[in-house]
């Protein structure tokens, strides 16, 4: 559930950008998506009317909330990074380089998680990490360099970023049991949306509005409230599933990057993007390495 809504979020993050600037249109979906949470978490400090729900917020200290601040750096930097290279790129291309993430988060589950995997979700891998280098290929019949497109290089600074965010969100779920500190999953998606609108609302004060006059011009959009409604949902459910008792950081990545089917199909038929046909071929390696991880993991 939470891999549909995630591609309906990247399709909708795709309208609301084009032709459109990056800086308001990311400060909006911080803000609207802090307002989603503001509810929650105000009931759940002033009433008892959420307490035995899924949708209690804990409250904490300076010593919680300093690890929150991280994530919502952590965040932030991918979301800046991916938000301008998805404005310049095909959808058709930055879903399936985003597809490549768990790839990352698996390294780091490994490493530092002591996290293992079997022969059938080693293969699975192994056809995400070929679908990336195909894709490489294919992007070059638009034109588009790998090596030397900086906006691809944003995607995969995003995406980088986005595994750390990953393998970070377990070790701010794992109990401290397992060596991680325990958080409340409702605490920490509330309070990290909520210091994103606070620096994103600072960068737009200090960066764009001085400029924004002889930059891309801001248009309001109805897919920016979209983009929030399905991000926070998603992310609901993602936390959710992550919060639960021998989940796997390394498969629960690859499942919601499943979203790339969404985002695809939605470049295919709204947008109206090219080389489907090549690009179909890498996309269905993806799919099938997730397949095997599913297989892997039963």
């Amino acid at each position: 559930m939470s891999a549909a809504l995630l591609g309906c979020y990247d399709s909708f993050k795709k309208e609301a950008l084009k032709e459109n600037a990056v800086i308001p249109v990311l400060f909006l979906n911080t803000l609207f998506s802090s307002l989603i949470f503001l509810p929650f978490i105000l009931l759940s400090y002033y009433t008892t009317a959420l307490d035995g729900s899924d949708f209690l917020v804990a409250s904490g200290g300076w010593e919680v909330h300093r690890f929150i601040l991280l994530k919502s750096l952590i965040v932030l930097s991918s979301w800046l990074l991916g938000y301008f290279g998805m404005k310049h790129l095909p959808l058709t291309i930055v879903g399936p380089i985003n597809a490549t993430r768990p790839v990352m988060v698996l390294v780091g589950a490994l490493l530092f998680f002591g996290e293992r995997l079997n022969l059938w979700q080693w293969v699975g891998v192994t056809l995400a990490v070929i679908s990336f280098f195909m894709l490489s290929r294919s992007s070059k019949k638009e034109g588009i360099d790998f090596r030397r497109d900086h906006w691809i290089w944003m995607i995969v600074g995003a995406a980088i970023m986005g595994a750390v965010s990953g393998l970070y969100d377990k070790y701010l779920m794992a109990p401290v049991s397992e060596g991680g500190v325990g958080l409340d999953r409702m605490m920490v998606q509330s309070w990290y949306n909520i210091y994103q609108c606070f620096m994103m609302g600072a960068m737009l004060l200090l960066l764009w509005w001085p400029t924004h006059k002889k930059t891309t011009p801001f248009s309001w959009k109805w897919s920016i409230l979209g983009v929030s409604i399905f991000l926070s949902t998603a992310d609901f459910l993602y936390f959710y599933s992550l919060s639960l008792p021998d989940a796997m950081i390394s498969i629960v990545s690859m499942i919601r990057r499943g979203s790339v089917i969404v985002s695809f199909l939605f470049g295919a038929m709204l947008f109206r993007e090219k080389n489907l046909m090549s690009k179909t071929v890498d996309l269905a390696l993806v799919l099938l390495g997730m397949i095997f991880l599913y297989i892997g993991s039963k």
